[in-house]
């Protein structure tokens, strides 16, 4: 019996594929696309059929041809009918994959079709999309910045806008506070980025065919001092593809393996399949790679630092948020912001979703602190008092307060005594007990700038209120001073100012109210981080969750040589660099160095880039030119969308489509990974579908796609894809996920997104820390510390050796005891970069924090004419040329002879960069703001001296760690002069014409 149905579904195999082209016509194209004879049967041959495909037409004969073009070979009768009926179960199809109980051979090329072939039967008649009633087509997207939709008509985009719940959707949360019922607004806030992106679509920057350097032969002279100075010719698919894998071939064979290295940026396009911890990933492994081991750097001092005090290892060193919206509205009094500014950041990308809490906060009477160099959006919102300090100097006043709570005896002494450990000793620092140097108000503030009466009265109200220290981008870790000389030590003192305090008692806890609200967080859907389909199961957090849900193939990269990412320009230029793990499985980790070359493996002599420039995300970034004409560096192969940063650098740039072009699925703000649960950020969990909204413009690809076509020129297509398309792949991580218990996928097709209702009422989370101050076993749902780490019974204290908050952290007197830049008892020690260098403060005085901007995502969306482009805040236009923008004090200003929007020149010895001048009260004097992540590298000559148009500020930050023993970024330590630019009009050079191809919006 089992073998007549076998034979049915062979017989009615033909007829389907014609019925299927003869109506859909996406379909038809793709079957057009090859001829060939393809064999299916069993591998003793008792059941076979082959089939004919010529001109989009299929025919079938019974039996076994003598020459097939694509053979598909089932070992028995029970792995073909598993694999051929419709809706297989995919771990059966996986398992007999991985286990050779089929096979499929031929030219790759022919195999991958055939595969994604089959697939496209069975997709092709869904609807995507929703019909309006103008004709138009409404799709969905999920950006950097959140849930949009997207108007289709007739092949183009007419406008987005935020994803607009109905009333099919599920229900918002309410919570109590005082009295009052809150529930948040049913719509999606989206960051300003995100309504950007049509007009990047669109931008007349795109790459829209392959490009090859005029003056690149590989077969000839490569002239490799040339890159980032010759133009680009357009050359074909085939002739890019022939290049870049010839030279993926040819290092191996040359140099040998790991002789390649693939670098990327943290961010780029949204979405589980196209991202880079994904098909990149999964790309990389098939042909081996030398990793670029990225720095924690949203993390700096919470990961190098304040983990050392209270564990968190696979937070990265930061703290959980759950509970904490209900908790700080229902019982905070005052909220204190150090180095947050949540309106601008959005907890990386929950649009304004924050800002409705954080207004709560203020109706109901909460009082407000924010302590930041610069008066941030957050604070020109909230009011409150604002308290200017000085760059890298955090620490010292975080130590005064402490100070005057020692002194006074404003501290939880019961909590102190219960629930850390050694804080005698820093109580007596503090008092200066072993240093002679009582740690007071009058002693921070020459360093400082803040009036020691501001900072008793600030210590006095902080202890005699329930608080919560909003510290950082996400109110609890990332980024803010973090990411300075002093980083570590600012961090540091943060947890150790919530030891002193009560940490996790009612309304003593860390927050902004950008994190923490009471959604399902059991509910599953993978985030971007958790691996989509890259098979890889250590530099994600695929192994936790997905690998097990969504069954695929694993994928390895045999090569273990590392390259830190922040001396990626010294691992080329000058042969080795050392550096430091960012590994979060455990705190240890990171003590050990790792050296490159790593013994048996070759130097790099190829770069495939992708994604995001390192130019303006990577400190002192002016190196990567030095790097890119390095002579050893023999191919530079860049894969993007747009012609900014470092594209100009390659050889071979194949151009990417954005994600409006190609499918893809994902949660908003779900990163995953080491950003657990990071979609309680968001008022409504929402899972979009990434509609394909448009053909990809021009001869441009998805990133899946050019992988793909580049491995089946070496032989691993079938491997690479297991047969499937992006789409394929949006099902198999629908069907892993929650969601498709709730919604059909046909359903979720057309609609285009799900909105996972709210917690139910009894089930709301916990409040993180409250079962620690309390002294109960945990009752967080995260997956940490891991079951070996609890020093004492499983589920009581923290990951520490003594499960409690520790003044003078255990794991650093094991393994760092010496360490004079990361004591143990956390010392002040000034910046090496700032007010205390006293010669380099002298030639350049301003100290310069160049932060996350608001009107951008790194790199994604500044630049490319966007309208981001036209806000006064990002970018102002003279003479035609969009500046960048450097804000700085009125009276800094004045001594300069600047007047507002005047161009000026910011520099120091590490380069220059022309700004348009923001002259405001809301910086504090000597120091400069302005924002990192410009997508424009435009570097002209001017009187001898390379000067950027572009606003690379960060050609100007340091490329230092932080500390000795560290792989740790400090751009906020940066010492620069500004000058009123009185030189020539310098007009950008001349771009490359990427090709003929015409971008019409």
């Amino acid at each position: 019996m089992k073998r007549l149905v076998l034979q049915t579904i062979l017989f009615a195999l033909a007829p389907m594929l014609n019925k299927t082209a003869g109506t859909r016509p996406a379909f038809r194209a793709f079957l057009r696309r090859h001829d060939a004879v393809v064999q299916i049967q069993l591998k003793d041959g008792s059941i076979g059929r082959y089939f004919d495909i010529r001109g989009g037409k299929v025919s079938s004969t019974k039996g076994l041809h003598p020459n097939p073009t694509v053979r598909m070979v089932f070992k028995d009768l029970a792995t073909a009918l598993t694999m051929m009926k419709p809706n297989a179960d995919m771990g059966e199809v996986v398992h007999a994959a991985k286990n050779f109980k089929v096979m499929v051979m031929g030219p790759d090329a022919l195999c991958v079709w055939f595969m994604q072939l089959m697939n496209l039967s069975q997709t092709s008649a869904l609807q995507m999309g929703t019909p309006q009633a103008d004709g138009s087509t409404r799709c969905t997207m999920m950006t950097n910045g959140g849930p949009l939709f997207v108007f289709v008509k007739a092949g183009r985009i007419l406008r987005i806008m935020p994803i607009e719940f109905d009333a099919t959707d599920a229900s918002s949360w309410t919570l109590t506070a005082r009295g009052r019922q809150l529930t948040p607004r049913r719509m999606a806030t989206v960051a300003a980025h995100a309504l950007a992106m049509k007009s990047a679509v669109y931008s007349d920057k795109r790459i829209l065919t392959p490009l090859r350097r005029v003056d690149f032969d590989p077969k000839g002279e490569r002239n490799p001092h040339n890159r980032g100075r010759s133009g680009y010719v357009p050359i074909s698919w085939d002739e890019a593809l022939d290049i870049v894998a010839g030279e993926i071939q040819r290092q191996k064979q040359v140099h040998g393996p790991g002789s390649m290295t693939i670098a990327h940026g943290s961010h780029h396009q949204w979405g589980n399949v196209g991202y880079y911890l994904s098909s990149l990933l999964r790309f990389g492994n098939m042909i081996g790679f030398t990793r670029v081991a990225a720095n924690p750097d949203s993390w700096e001092g919470w990961y190098w630092g304040a983990m050392h005090h209270w564990g968190h290892s696979q937070r990265i060193g930061v703290s959980g948020n759950y509970g904490t919206v209900a908790d700080c509205l229902q019982h905070a009094e005052l909220m204190v912001f150090w180095s947050s500014d949540p309106e601008s950041t959005h907890a990386a990308y929950m649009g304004q979703e924050g800002t409705e809490r954080r207004l709560w906060a203020k109706q109901l009477g909460i009082e407000f602190v924010h302590i930041d160099p610069h008066f941030n959006p957050t604070a020109q919102l909230l009011g409150g008092r604002w308290i200017p300090i000085k760059p890298t100097t955090d620490a010292a006043l975080a130590q005064a307060i402490m100070q005057v709570w020692v002194v006074e005896e404003l501290y939880d002494k019961d909590f102190v005594a219960k629930r850390t450990t050694d804080f005698e000793a820093w109580r007596d620092h503090l008092l200066g007990k072993d240093d002679g140097v009582p740690k007071t108000p009058e002693w921070q503030e020459p360093e400082t700038g803040v009036p020691a009466r501001v900072v008793r009265a600030l210590a006095r109200q902080w202890a005699s209120k329930r608080t919560y220290l909003a510290a950082g981008a996400a109110g609890g870790g990332f980024g803010g001073a973090g990411r300075g000389a002093t980083g570590g030590q600012w961090a540091r003192c943060m947890v150790m100012m919530m030891a002193m305090q009560g940490l996790g008692k009612p309304g003593v806890n860390m927050g902004n109210l950008e994190c923490g609200t009471p959604v399902d967080h059991e509910f599953y859907f993978p985030g971007y981080a958790d691996g989509g389909i890259s098979g890889e199961l250590q530099w994600n957090g695929n192994a936790v969750n997905n690998y097990q849900r969504m069954p695929h193939v694993i994928t390895v990269n045999p090569v273990r040589q590392l390259i830190p990412k922040q001396q990626l320009p010294e691992a080329i230029i000058q042969g080795q660099a050392t550096g430091y793990l960012w590994d979060g499985m455990a705190t240890e980790i990171q003590f050990s160095p790792f050296h490159y070359p790593m013994p048996g493996y070759p130097r790099i002599h190829m770069i495939y880039k992708y994604g995001g420039s390192f130019f303006s995300t990577l400190s002192d970034s002016g190196r990567m030119a030095q790097a890119y004409r390095h002579e050893s560096i023999e191919c530079v192969v860049n894969q993007s969308i747009w012609m900014e940063g470092e594209a100009q650098f390659a050889d071979v740039i194949l151009p990417a489509c954005t994600q409006f072009e190609r499918y893809d699925i994902g949660e908003w703000g779900s990163g995953g990974g080491y950003l657990q649960h990071g979609f309680n950020g968001v008022n409504h969990r929402v899972i979009a579908l990434q509609h394909k909204c448009i053909e990809p413009l021009g001869e441009s690809k998805s990133d899946y796609e050019i992988f793909s076509l580049i491995l089946q020129r070496l032989g691993l297509g079938a491997m690479f894809t297991e047969g499937c398309s992006e789409l394929d792949w949006v099902k198999r991580v629908f069907d892993s996920s929650d969601v498709a218990r709730h919604v059909s996928w046909k359903d979720f097709c057309r609609k285009g997104y799900f909105v996972v209702p709210p917690e139910k009422p009894g089930l709301e989370p916990a409040v993180n820390f409250r079962w620690f101050a309390e002294d109960r076993p945990k009752d967080i749902a995260e997956p940490q510390p891991l079951p070996s780490q609890w020093v004492g019974p499983f589920g009581k204290g923290l990951q520490t050796p003594t499960g409690k908050i520790e003044f003078l952290p255990e794991t650093l007197q094991r393994a760092d005891p010496e360490n004079p830049e990361r004591p143990v008892l956390n010392r002040y020690i000034p910046a090496w970069e700032g007010p205390r260098t006293a010669e380099l403060a002298q030639r350049f005085p301003l100290q310069m924090v160049a932060t996350h901007s608001r009107y951008s995502f790194h790199t994604n969306v500044d630049g490319k004419n966007s309208f981001t482009g036209d806000i006064e805040d990002h970018r102002w236009r003279v003479g035609g040329h969009a500046y960048w923008i450097v804000r700085l004090n009125s009276a800094d200003a004045l001594a300069r002879g600047i007047v507002h929007h005047d161009l000026v020149k910011v520099f120091n010895d590490r380069g220059a960069v022309l700004c348009a001048a923001d002259v405001s009260p809301l910086v504090a004097c000597g120091v400069v703001k302005s924002f990192e992540a410009s997508a424009e590298y435009l570097p002209v000559e001017c009187n001898g001296e390379l000067i950027d148009i572009g606003g690379c500020m960060n050609l100007l930050t340091p490329s230092r760690p932080q500390m000795k023993g560290t792989s740790s970024m400090s751009p906020n330590s940066c010492l620069v002069q500004v000058e009123r630019w009185t030189g020539p009009v310098l007009t950008a050079p001349q771009a490359p014409a990427p090709s003929n191809a015409k971008v019409s919006a």
